[in-house]
Parts: C-alpha cells; structure tokens; sequence
C-alpha cells in the first residue's frame, strides 16, 4: 500500500503542477495583442499540450486516491471533505478545458485579472486538503 500511497502523492503533485500553470498561460493568452498571432498560436499549443498532459496524471490522482480510501476503509468527515474538495478541483480541471476551447475559438470573454484570480482556486483548495489530510480535524 505504501507504494499506492507514494504514487498517488506523485500523481497528485504532477497534476496540481498542471493546474497551477495551465491558467498562468490563459493569463498571458488574454492580455496577447490581437496583432500577435504567432504568440497566440505558441501560448494555445503550450496549453493545449499541457492540458492533454495533465488529463491523465489527475485520473490517476484521484484513481489511486480511491483505491487508498477503499483499502484502507478510512472514514470520517475529513476524508468527506477532501473528496469534496477533489470533485471541485476535478470541475475546475474540466472548466479549463472548456476556457482553452474559447480561447482556440476566439471567443474569450474574460480579462487577464479575472484569470488571475482564477489561478489561486487550486492553491487555496491544495492548503485546505493538506490541513484536513494531516490535521483529520474531524
């Protein structure tokens, strides 16, 4: 089990890098000049390629999550909480995947400050699941 736990620990860290940088370039994307067509085209392929890379590592994260939480039969509200957290992040996950295809269809809407603060969600959410995951408050 420890190597399902060390695995999941590396899923979850590789996919967080994904998440944490994914809406960086969507900050950069939204404040490109509609005269920089190749650095439009440069910043879609980063994001395109990332996105496609961090898919899999956030199934596995929350694969491996599953099969520790079924192995190990852990209950309590904590553990509640963190899956909580996870089905958010994972909607967070897919609702970028819907941004980068308004931003390859010229449809965005939204300003590099809004996108700002649209990359903090994962940080935050990290913090509170790291409290809960080794604190077990409840």
């Amino acid at each position: 089990m420890l190597v399902v736990k060390t695995l999941h620990i590396w899923m979850v860290v590789s996919w967080f890098a994904g998440l944490f940088y994914l809406p960086r370039i969507y900050v950069n994307l939204a404040m490109v000049p509609a005269d920089s067509v190749a650095e439009r085209e440069r910043l879609l392929l980063m994001a395109g390629k990332l996105y496609k890379f961090m898919t899999p590592l956030g199934v596995l994260a929350v694969a491996t999550g599953l099969w520790l939480w079924f192995a190990y039969a852990f209950a309590g509200g904590w553990l509640h909480a963190k899956t909580s957290l996870v089905v958010v992040l994972a909607a967070y996950h897919v609702y970028c995947g819907q941004l980068l295809k308004s931003f390859k269809n010229g449809r965005n809407s939204k300003s590099h400050v809004w996108y700002r603060f649209f990359n903090e969600v994962p940080v935050v959410i990290l913090l509170v699941v790291l409290f809960l995951v080794v604190l077990k408050p409840f």
